[in-house]
């Protein structure tokens, strides 16, 4: 299988910054192929080895740049060495949000799942968390040096949650020339995004009662038999508050690594501590520090 081609570009995360959003567009471009759903690769399956990876690639057409997106690459160890090896000169897309809205958000995907109570402080304490990554996960400039590390930073293009959020359109333009593809095409709105937490879900109580019947019903998910039965009982889901003393906690918890990251990037990140994100800020691409990288800074351009 080594005649399959390899991705032009990687999506590495973060999860709940809108990766999703992304990947929709993107997959909606005609220039781009990108397949579904996620590979998770160099995290997780990295023991499939190679040819299995390729394997999942295959079905671009002439002439269209291939990508995928796992957003579990970011804070893996051992993804920015594996995704060197086999993708050298691929371009690196990262989406970055508020550490603490995004911890919160990925709390919450959990809990519609059905995978955690509702005791929303015990899963978000470093001290006793059952899921390290639901904080892990927002170490942004840790987990970034790792890869400014090996790839050489015009090869990783950062965008901010909170720039898809007030400029999609602008943002996605920025992606397309970064990718050197048509940018005419307009993207679709971020105001009811993919997975929104507030769209009717399955209450978690009834979901672990029912996961047993998962696979049996799978075949059976788009008849509108199911889509009907699920509409009985699904409903907008009530989520535990983060209260103003856990967002100061957590806060403090990040500080250290948000101030570095606002420091890599040349952007004010102070309103991610203001119970916030970064609205009104330009969009730039990351600016490596020369003494961290031991090469030359990318050129800081227009957004």
């Amino acid at each position: 299988m080594a005649d399959l081609r390899l991705p032009d570009f990687v999506i590495i995360g973060a999860t709940k910054s809108a990766t999703t959003w992304l990947t929709t567009n993107l997959r909606a471009h005609p220039q781009v192929f990108m397949p579904s759903p996620e590979l998770h690769y160099f995290s997780r399956w990295f023991d499939r080895g190679d040819d299995w990876y390729r394997a999942q690639l295959a079905g671009a057409g002439t002439g269209q740049l291939l990508g995928e997106k796992s957003a579990s690459y970011l804070p893996h160890p051992e993804a920015p060495r594996r995704l060197h090896r086999l993708l050298p000169g691929a371009k690196l897309l990262v989406q970055l949000r508020n550490p603490v809205e995004r911890a919160y958000s990925d709390y919450c995907m959990h809990y519609r799942r059905g995978e955690v109570s509702r005791d929303l402080g015990r899963y978000l304490d470093a001290r006793q968390t059952p899921i390290p990554r639901l904080l892990e996960d927002g170490f942004y400039h840790r987990h970034l040096m790792r890869f400014l590390s090996i790839f050489p930073s015009e090869q990783i293009k950062i965008l901010l949650y909170d720039d898809i959020r007030g400029r999609p359109t602008e943002v996605f333009r920025e992606v397309c020339g970064y990718l050197g593809i048509d940018d005419a095409i307009a993207p679709q709105t971020v105001e009811r995004r993919v997975k929104d937490k507030a769209t009717p879900v399955v209450p978690p109580g009834a979901r672990r009662l029912l996961a047993p019947l998962k696979a049996l019903v799978e075949p059976y998910r788009q008849t509108r038999a199911f889509v009907a039965a699920r509409a009985l009982i699904a409903r907008e889901l009530r989520y535990p508050p983060l209260t103003p003393e856990l967002r100061h906690s957590l806060e403090a918890h990040y500080a250290e690594d948000v101030g570095r990251l606002a420091e890599l990037l040349g952007r004010d990140l102070s309103i991610w501590s203001a119970g916030g994100g970064a609205d009104g800020v330009r969009l730039e691409p990351v600016r490596a520090a020369a003494a961290d990288l031991g090469r030359p800074l990318a050129p800081r351009t227009g957004a």
